[in-house]
Protein backbone atom coordinates (compact mmCIF):
# COMPACT_ATOMS: atom_id res chain seq x y z
CA UNK A 1 0.00 0.00 0.00
CA UNK A 2 1.51 3.23 -1.09
CA UNK A 3 0.97 6.41 0.76
CA UNK A 4 1.04 9.77 -0.85
CA UNK A 5 2.55 12.66 0.95
CA UNK A 6 0.47 15.77 0.95
CA UNK A 7 2.14 18.65 -0.79
CA UNK A 8 3.24 21.33 1.65
CA UNK A 9 0.96 24.25 1.67
CA UNK A 10 2.46 27.64 1.12
CA UNK A 11 1.58 30.37 3.45
CA UNK A 12 -0.14 33.02 1.45
CA UNK A 13 0.80 36.52 2.29
CA UNK A 14 -1.92 39.08 2.72
CA UNK A 15 -2.51 41.36 -0.23
CA UNK A 16 -0.71 44.64 -0.07
CA UNK A 17 -3.91 46.61 0.21
CA UNK A 18 -4.88 44.63 3.35
CA UNK A 19 -1.67 45.17 5.29
CA UNK A 20 -1.78 47.52 8.24
CA UNK A 21 0.87 50.18 8.43
CA UNK A 22 2.89 50.38 11.67
CA UNK A 23 1.95 53.37 13.79
CA UNK A 24 5.32 55.15 13.36
CA UNK A 25 4.45 55.37 9.66
CA UNK A 26 0.67 55.62 9.92
CA UNK A 27 0.67 58.61 12.29
CA UNK A 28 2.78 60.99 10.17
CA UNK A 29 1.00 59.71 7.06
CA UNK A 30 -2.33 60.69 8.59
CA UNK A 31 -0.96 64.14 9.42
CA UNK A 32 0.22 64.53 5.84
CA UNK A 33 -3.19 63.51 4.50
CA UNK A 34 -4.95 65.98 6.78
CA UNK A 35 -2.53 68.75 5.82
CA UNK A 36 -3.09 68.19 2.11
CA UNK A 37 -6.82 67.47 2.14
CA UNK A 38 -8.18 69.94 4.70
CA UNK A 39 -7.58 73.04 2.53
CA UNK A 40 -9.49 71.38 -0.28
CA UNK A 41 -12.30 70.50 2.10
CA UNK A 42 -12.40 74.10 3.25
CA UNK A 43 -12.69 75.21 -0.35
CA UNK A 44 -15.65 72.90 -0.92
CA UNK A 45 -17.37 73.86 2.33
CA UNK A 46 -17.08 77.60 1.73
CA UNK A 47 -18.01 77.45 -1.94
CA UNK A 48 -20.96 79.67 -2.97
CA UNK A 49 -22.99 76.80 -4.38
CA UNK A 50 -26.18 78.87 -4.67
CA UNK A 51 -24.79 81.36 -7.22
CA UNK A 52 -21.96 79.25 -8.59
CA UNK A 53 -23.50 78.95 -12.06
CA UNK A 54 -24.04 82.70 -12.27
CA UNK A 55 -20.41 83.45 -11.40
CA UNK A 56 -19.03 80.92 -13.85
CA UNK A 57 -21.29 82.15 -16.65
CA UNK A 58 -19.59 85.54 -16.78
CA UNK A 59 -17.73 86.19 -20.00
CA UNK A 60 -14.53 87.19 -18.20
CA UNK A 61 -14.44 83.86 -16.38
CA UNK A 62 -15.03 81.89 -19.57
CA UNK A 63 -12.33 83.87 -21.38
CA UNK A 64 -9.85 83.23 -18.56
CA UNK A 65 -10.66 79.52 -18.54
CA UNK A 66 -10.36 79.24 -22.31
CA UNK A 67 -7.06 81.10 -22.29
CA UNK A 68 -5.71 78.91 -19.49
CA UNK A 69 -6.59 75.69 -21.29
CA UNK A 70 -5.20 76.86 -24.63
CA UNK A 71 -1.96 78.21 -23.17
CA UNK A 72 -1.36 75.19 -20.92
CA UNK A 73 -1.90 72.83 -23.84
CA UNK A 74 0.38 74.89 -26.09
CA UNK A 75 3.09 74.96 -23.40
CA UNK A 76 2.84 71.18 -23.04
CA UNK A 77 3.15 70.73 -26.81
CA UNK A 78 6.28 72.89 -26.87
CA UNK A 79 7.69 70.98 -23.92
CA UNK A 80 7.17 67.69 -25.74
CA UNK A 81 8.80 68.94 -28.94
CA UNK A 82 11.90 70.36 -27.24
CA UNK A 83 11.96 68.67 -23.84
CA UNK A 84 11.92 65.04 -24.96
CA UNK A 85 15.07 65.39 -27.12
CA UNK A 86 16.77 67.27 -24.29
CA UNK A 87 15.82 64.52 -21.84
CA UNK A 88 17.38 61.96 -24.20
CA UNK A 89 20.58 64.01 -24.42
CA UNK A 90 20.81 64.26 -20.64
CA UNK A 91 20.16 60.53 -20.20
CA UNK A 92 22.18 58.99 -23.01
CA UNK A 93 24.77 61.45 -24.36
CA UNK A 94 28.22 61.81 -22.84
CA UNK A 95 29.87 65.22 -22.95
CA UNK A 96 31.72 67.58 -20.61
CA UNK A 97 29.47 69.71 -18.44
CA UNK A 98 26.45 67.42 -18.59
CA UNK A 99 25.93 67.71 -14.85
CA UNK A 100 25.99 71.49 -15.04
CA UNK A 101 23.55 71.44 -17.94
CA UNK A 102 21.17 69.20 -15.99
CA UNK A 103 21.32 71.58 -13.04
CA UNK A 104 20.56 74.59 -15.25
CA UNK A 105 17.70 72.82 -17.01
CA UNK A 106 16.03 71.77 -13.76
CA UNK A 107 16.63 75.12 -12.04
CA UNK A 108 13.08 76.39 -12.76
CA UNK A 109 11.81 73.59 -10.50
CA UNK A 110 13.18 75.42 -7.46
CA UNK A 111 13.38 78.96 -8.81
CA UNK A 112 10.65 81.30 -7.50
CA UNK A 113 8.23 81.87 -10.39
CA UNK A 114 8.46 85.65 -10.04
CA UNK A 115 12.22 85.43 -10.46
CA UNK A 116 11.63 83.31 -13.53
CA UNK A 117 9.38 86.05 -14.92
CA UNK A 118 12.04 88.66 -14.32
CA UNK A 119 14.61 86.45 -16.03
CA UNK A 120 12.31 86.06 -19.01
CA UNK A 121 11.93 89.83 -19.24
CA UNK A 122 15.70 90.27 -19.21
CA UNK A 123 16.03 87.68 -21.96
CA UNK A 124 13.02 88.32 -24.19
CA UNK A 125 11.86 91.81 -23.23
CA UNK A 126 12.24 94.73 -25.61
CA UNK A 127 15.63 95.48 -24.06
CA UNK A 128 16.49 91.87 -23.33
CA UNK A 129 19.53 90.10 -24.67
CA UNK A 130 17.39 88.38 -27.32
CA UNK A 131 14.24 90.46 -27.31
CA UNK A 132 15.97 93.63 -28.43
CA UNK A 133 16.93 91.97 -31.70
CA UNK A 134 13.46 90.49 -32.18
CA UNK A 135 12.04 93.98 -31.78
CA UNK A 136 14.61 95.73 -33.97
CA UNK A 137 14.73 93.20 -36.80
CA UNK A 138 11.18 91.86 -36.90
CA UNK A 139 9.12 94.29 -34.81
CA UNK A 140 8.14 91.33 -32.66
CA UNK A 141 7.70 91.42 -28.88
CA UNK A 142 6.86 88.58 -26.51
CA UNK A 143 6.05 90.28 -23.20
CA UNK A 144 2.42 91.10 -22.44
CA UNK A 145 1.07 88.90 -25.23
CA UNK A 146 -0.72 85.57 -25.32
CA UNK A 147 2.41 83.99 -26.73
CA UNK A 148 4.25 85.44 -23.76
CA UNK A 149 1.90 83.47 -21.49
CA UNK A 150 2.80 80.28 -23.37
CA UNK A 151 6.52 81.06 -23.07
CA UNK A 152 6.26 81.71 -19.33
CA UNK A 153 4.30 78.52 -18.72
CA UNK A 154 6.72 76.50 -20.84
CA UNK A 155 9.67 77.87 -18.86
CA UNK A 156 8.29 76.72 -15.51
CA UNK A 157 6.59 73.49 -16.66
CA UNK A 158 9.06 71.90 -19.08
CA UNK A 159 11.47 70.71 -16.34
CA UNK A 160 8.72 68.48 -14.93
CA UNK A 161 8.54 66.69 -18.26
CA UNK A 162 12.32 66.53 -18.65
CA UNK A 163 12.93 65.01 -15.22
CA UNK A 164 10.25 62.36 -15.72
CA UNK A 165 11.28 61.39 -19.24
CA UNK A 166 15.01 61.42 -18.48
CA UNK A 167 14.47 58.88 -15.74
CA UNK A 168 12.51 56.70 -18.16
CA UNK A 169 15.28 56.89 -20.75
CA UNK A 170 17.84 55.85 -18.14
CA UNK A 171 15.85 52.84 -16.90
CA UNK A 172 14.51 51.57 -20.25
CA UNK A 173 15.76 48.27 -21.65
CA UNK A 174 18.27 49.03 -24.38
CA UNK A 175 18.23 45.46 -25.68
CA UNK A 176 15.27 46.18 -27.92
CA UNK A 177 16.98 49.25 -29.33
CA UNK A 178 20.17 47.30 -30.02
CA UNK A 179 18.18 44.55 -31.72
CA UNK A 180 16.45 47.07 -33.97
CA UNK A 181 19.81 48.62 -34.83
CA UNK A 182 21.30 45.25 -35.81
CA UNK A 183 18.31 44.71 -38.09
CA UNK A 184 19.23 47.85 -40.03
CA UNK A 185 17.01 50.50 -38.50
CA UNK A 186 18.41 54.00 -38.35
CA UNK A 187 18.90 55.76 -35.02
CA UNK A 188 15.96 58.06 -35.69
CA UNK A 189 13.74 55.09 -36.58
CA UNK A 190 14.82 53.28 -33.43
CA UNK A 191 14.00 56.35 -31.37
CA UNK A 192 10.60 56.79 -32.98
CA UNK A 193 9.49 53.15 -33.29
CA UNK A 194 11.19 51.52 -30.28
CA UNK A 195 12.39 53.99 -27.65
CA UNK A 196 9.32 56.21 -27.47
CA UNK A 197 6.86 53.27 -27.19
CA UNK A 198 9.01 51.81 -24.40
CA UNK A 199 8.79 54.98 -22.31
CA UNK A 200 5.22 55.89 -23.29
CA UNK A 201 3.75 55.64 -19.76
CA UNK A 202 6.42 57.95 -18.36
CA UNK A 203 6.09 60.24 -21.35
CA UNK A 204 2.36 60.65 -20.81
CA UNK A 205 2.85 61.04 -17.06
CA UNK A 206 5.42 63.78 -17.62
CA UNK A 207 3.13 65.52 -20.08
CA UNK A 208 0.26 65.45 -17.58
CA UNK A 209 2.45 66.90 -14.83
CA UNK A 210 3.71 69.53 -17.26
CA UNK A 211 0.18 70.48 -18.29
CA UNK A 212 -1.03 70.68 -14.70
CA UNK A 213 1.92 72.88 -13.72
CA UNK A 214 1.35 75.16 -16.69
CA UNK A 215 -2.35 75.43 -15.90
CA UNK A 216 -1.61 76.65 -12.38
CA UNK A 217 1.24 79.01 -13.21
CA UNK A 218 0.88 82.50 -11.77
CA UNK A 219 4.12 84.28 -10.83
CA UNK A 220 6.09 84.07 -14.06
CA UNK A 221 2.95 84.70 -16.12
CA UNK A 222 1.89 87.92 -14.41
CA UNK A 223 5.48 89.19 -14.36
CA UNK A 224 6.28 88.44 -17.99
CA UNK A 225 2.86 88.65 -19.66
CA UNK A 226 0.91 90.95 -17.36
CA UNK A 227 -2.82 90.96 -16.76
CA UNK A 228 -4.93 91.81 -19.77
CA UNK A 229 -8.41 90.26 -19.83
CA UNK A 230 -8.94 88.04 -22.83
CA UNK A 231 -5.26 88.18 -23.79
CA UNK A 232 -3.04 87.31 -20.83
CA UNK A 233 -5.40 86.93 -17.86
CA UNK A 234 -5.36 83.24 -17.02
CA UNK A 235 -7.46 81.55 -14.35
CA UNK A 236 -4.86 81.81 -11.53
CA UNK A 237 -4.55 85.55 -12.18
CA UNK A 238 -8.33 85.89 -12.26
CA UNK A 239 -8.54 84.07 -8.92
CA UNK A 240 -5.97 86.39 -7.35
CA UNK A 241 -7.77 89.53 -8.55
CA UNK A 242 -11.20 88.23 -7.57
CA UNK A 243 -9.95 87.45 -4.07
CA UNK A 244 -9.45 91.17 -3.44
CA UNK A 245 -12.91 92.32 -4.54
CA UNK A 246 -15.18 89.25 -4.37
CA UNK A 247 -14.05 86.25 -2.28
CA UNK A 248 -17.03 84.15 -3.41
CA UNK A 249 -16.01 84.61 -7.03
CA UNK A 250 -12.43 83.66 -6.16
CA UNK A 251 -13.67 80.46 -4.53
CA UNK A 252 -15.84 79.67 -7.54
CA UNK A 253 -12.92 80.16 -9.92
CA UNK A 254 -10.72 78.03 -7.69
CA UNK A 255 -13.30 75.26 -7.88
CA UNK A 256 -13.08 75.32 -11.66
CA UNK A 257 -9.30 74.89 -11.57
CA UNK A 258 -9.62 72.20 -8.93
CA UNK A 259 -12.22 70.31 -10.96
CA UNK A 260 -10.21 70.45 -14.18
CA UNK A 261 -6.99 69.38 -12.47
CA UNK A 262 -8.59 66.52 -10.54
CA UNK A 263 -10.44 65.28 -13.62
CA UNK A 264 -7.24 65.12 -15.66
CA UNK A 265 -5.12 63.52 -12.96
CA UNK A 266 -7.73 60.96 -11.94
CA UNK A 267 -8.55 60.13 -15.54
CA UNK A 268 -4.91 59.54 -16.42
CA UNK A 269 -3.69 57.92 -13.21
CA UNK A 270 -5.00 54.39 -13.61
CA UNK A 271 -3.84 54.16 -17.19
CA UNK A 272 -0.56 56.03 -17.29
CA UNK A 273 0.68 56.90 -13.79
CA UNK A 274 0.48 53.37 -12.41
CA UNK A 275 4.09 52.29 -12.82
CA UNK A 276 3.52 48.96 -11.14
CA UNK A 277 1.41 47.41 -13.85
CA UNK A 278 0.59 47.57 -17.49
CA UNK A 279 -1.27 50.51 -18.86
Amino acid sequence: MTTTRAAPTRRRSAPEDQQWAPWPLAAPAAVAVAFLVLPLVGLLVRAPWSNLAQVLAESAVLDALRLSLVCATSATALSLVFGVPLAWVLARARFPGRGLLRALVTLPLVLPPVVGGVALLLAFGRRGIVGQYLDAWFGFTLPFTTLGVVVAETFVAMPFLIVTVEGAFRSSNRGFEEAATTLGASRLTVFRRVTLPLIRPSLIAGAVLCWARALGEFGATITFAGNFPGRTQTMPIAVYLALERDPDAAIALSLVLLTVSVAVLVGMRDRWLNTGGAA
